[in-house]
């Protein structure tokens, strides 16, 4: 299984109408297949993603004791700041009880993560590192927050068009971009060995709650989505450099009635002839951007009219973002 490909220069090309609504039907048509689209030709320069790949590898090459000036806060409700390895533990359970929460933390995810939000999400404040230890890194982080939220955006209105909907922003003008998420992943190097046999994990099975993922990965690979003509089977989803690969989240899935598909993936091992260092075949460190677009807490998520109709009536039950927030939040701490 090969990740459907969409270039996306002719959607900034309002004047061709024909050419944009091609780009839309292209976009559904591979999230109805797929669930995963790798997106080229968008509106984020190359310098901005090097420099902030940059960034990332800076901020986790910090000392420990530096990175815990802004600790994830206590509990699973407040998703912000440093997250060291083995504190989360994702996972696809939706309210585990505590013996299958207990079984599922044996195997610790072998990661670090730094959780930003937007500066107008009171709810959830940013736990920003002091400026002492990283000059200039909470200004970059707001720019290239504000970045995705554009582009997302845009794939958000491509969709809308896809899905014969009247309105172009009735899936944007859901998301003021205040309950997005942008995270900065650091996989650490492990024995090879270790992540064959099952003792640790980088990210297990699971799909994302949002409405849709955007991922900027580095070049070294693990990425796996699993092909749903083949359930259980997981594919490698190769990294391109500049481009985004963008997948459907549960939301979206709920609110297409099933149209959009939110598939799972996880990160295993990574793919090519490098990807072992040295005699213990340690793996390569990875480093990757998912940035999580997510509609305001109190959006009701309910059928999109165009998803529903005579004989096709809708699957879910209304929820609210927050509510369904909530639900998975709780698993993960």
């Amino acid at each position: 299984m090969e990740l459907p490909v969409v270039d996306f220069s002719s959607w900034y090309t309002p004047q061709d109408e024909s050419a944009r609504q091609r780009v839309a039907q292209e976009l559904v048509d591979a999230c109805q297949r797929v669930g995963f689209v790798r997106i080229i030709n968008h509106s984020i320069p190359e310098t901005t993603l090097d420099e902030t790949f940059g960034w990332v590898k800076k901020l986790f090459a910090l000392p420990e004791e530096e990175k815990m000036k802004a600790p994830h806060p206590e509990g699973w409700e407040l998703h912000r700041g440093y997250s060291w390895p083995g504190l989360e533990k994702v996972m696809q359970l939706t309210n585990p009880n505590d013996d299958e929460r207990k079984k599922l933390r044996e195997v610790p995810d072998v990661k670090e993560v730094y959780d930003i939000g937007s500066e107008n999400d009171k709810g959830q404040p940013n736990q920003w590192l002091p400026e002492s230890t990283i000059p200039e890194f909470r200004a970059f982080m707001t720019s290239f927050y504000n970045d995705c939220d554009r582009v997302g955006k845009d794939i958000l209105r491509a969709l809308a068009v896809g899905l014969d909907l009247e309105d172009v922003d009735y899936l944007a003008g859901k998301h003021s971009g205040d309950s997005n998420q942008l995270r900065l992943l650091h996989y650490l190097a492990v024995p090879a060995e270790d992540l064959e046999e099952e003792r640790v994990m980088r990210c297990a099975a699971h799909s994302d709650w949002s409405s849709i993922t955007l991922l900027f990965q580095d070049d070294c690979g693990g990425l796996e989505v699993e092909d749903i003509s083949r359930l259980g089977t997981f594919v490698p989803a190769l990294p391109v450099k500049n481009s985004i690969i963008m997948n459907v989240g549960d939301l979206l899935m709920r609110w297409s009635n099933d149209r959009l598909r939110s598939t799972t993936h996880r990160v295993g091992l990574p793919e090519f002839s490098d990807r072992f260092e040295g005699p213990t075949r340690m793996t390569r460190e990875r480093f990757s951007i998912p940035y999580f677009m997510s509609p305001d807490d109190d959006t009701l998520i309910e059928c999109i009219p165009s998803c529903t109709g005579e004989g096709e009536p809708a699957k879910y039950e209304p929820i609210t973002r927050w509510d369904y927030h909530k639900m998975r939040m709780a698993t993960m701490y």
